[in-house]
């Protein structure tokens, strides 16, 4: 036999020995599923949510919230794809594929425009008018409502530099109060926006750890306050999954979120066990802070893309990547680990899927190895651990 049969065979065989791996995690699930199936949350119509929480890490369960199962549905606003975005036909038949995937959750992005890091200001207007947006938004919020889908609504600031909002520097003292000034402007109007749609929860910022972990946080935290003024519903904050321990303000908040895209290992070609060992790890962090503040937990964002070793560097874009090795089963594997790794954790919250678009059948907003978990190996991890019972549903006999 030659050295390039064997080399073949070598490499078919570790893709025999990977695929028996991911499909030794389903079984878990699926038992999972099964072990539990008649503890169930059943589906019931959507009580409204209540506008503040009780103490305690378990209060969103307390007050009757089973956990989160949510996804982000994302916009679509070029004008170039009219009827496709929020608000529209399209987007209402991405709502019932959510409720199809045993979704309870959906979270809505809206953007603010942003020049560069050192932050001069935000634009409300933002591919659309706000006006248009804002409109959008209001019938989105009630076709979700109509299904009994609750809804995290989400300004979050998009820099057209390509940098990192969370290394945002406005520079001198005036600039920083200038900056301050249009940001409370730009998460107000969003406020005024999710009290008239009676959205369930609105996070008041995104990555913003140039701000939130350093003396400057007390800025923040009186447009905290100014926000609960205006929006009498429970508050978030999206800090990132490195920077949460340090971020002031968690205190000010009913839920602590966290954007979690949490590495599960540090080299290539990570195994099944050393996956779990990084979910494990995550799950570990996520539990001593909910027990640390008393409050849930949530995570604003959670995802994995399409790719060879995935769960390495999992935040990075599509566009930050050069020449990309396609691999949806390491995305399943790596929702695998983390789910499964989270969902009975004590104060733990829920998750926020990273995510899928208005229009589940577009194809221009990101690469087939994206972060949509859609028509991908991911969905089915996906859609078995939103059918088995997490921690937030509530203790069960077995409990007892």
């Amino acid at each position: 036999m030659t050295r390039s049969c064997l080399d073949s065979m070598r490499v078919c065989m570790a893709r025999v020995r990977r695929a028996l791996r991911f499909l030794a995690a389903l079984v878990v699930l699926a038992s999972a599923v099964a072990a539990e199936g008649a503890n169930r949350p059943q589906v019931v119509p959507r009580p409204r949510t209540p506008r503040r929480l009780p103490m305690g890490s378990s209060a969103l369960r307390d007050v009757g919230l089973p956990a989160i199962r949510g996804l982000t549905v994302g916009p679509i606003e070029s004008y170039l794809q009219p009827g496709r975005g929020y608000g529209s036909l399209t987007f209402e038949r991405t709502l019932d594929e959510v409720e199809r995937a045993g979704g309870n959750w959906i979270s809505l992005t809206v953007f603010g425009r942003v020049w560069d890091k050192q932050g001069s200001g935000v634009t409300l207007d933002f591919e659309r008018p706000f006006t248009e947006t804002r409109d959008n938004v209001l019938r989105s919020v009630a076709a979700a409502h109509r299904r009994g889908l609750r809804v995290l609504l989400v300004p979050h600031l998009w820099l057209e530099s390509g940098q990192w909002r969370a290394e945002l520097e406005p520079g001198s003292e005036a600039r920083w109060r200038a900056w301050e000034r249009s940001y409370e402007r730009f998460v107000l109007a969003w406020a005024k926006v999710a009290e008239e749609a009676s959205v369930d929860m609105l996070s008041c910022g995104v990555e913003l750890r140039s701000w939130v972990t350093t003396t400057r946080a007390p800025s923040f935290g009186r447009i905290l306050g100014r926000v609960r003024g205006t929006y009498s519903g429970l508050v978030t904050y999206a800090a990132n999954w490195d920077d949460v321990e340090d971020t002031v303000i968690l205190g000010q908040l009913d839920v602590i979120g966290i954007n979690a895209f949490y590495p599960l290992h540090w080299e290539n070609g990570a195994s099944h066990e050393q996956l779990l060992a990084g979910g494990a790890r995550a799950a570990e962090a996520v539990g001593a802070l909910a027990a640390r503040y008393g409050k849930p937990v949530i995570f604003t964002e959670f995802g994995y893309t399409a790719r060879a070793n995935t769960a390495i560097e999992p935040w990075l874009w599509p566009e930050q990547l050069g020449k990309v090795e396609v691999d949806v089963d390491a995305q399943a594997e790596a929702y695998a680990a983390l789910l499964f790794s989270l969902a009975r954790v004590p104060g733990f919250g829920g998750t926020f899927v990273w995510r899928i678009y208005a229009d589940l059948g577009d194809t221009s907003q990101e690469p087939r190895w994206g972060f949509s978990p859609w028509d991908k190996p991911a969905e089915g991890v996906l859609r078995a651990a939103f059918r088995t019972r997490w921690w937030g549903d509530g203790p069960t006999v077995a409990d007892w």
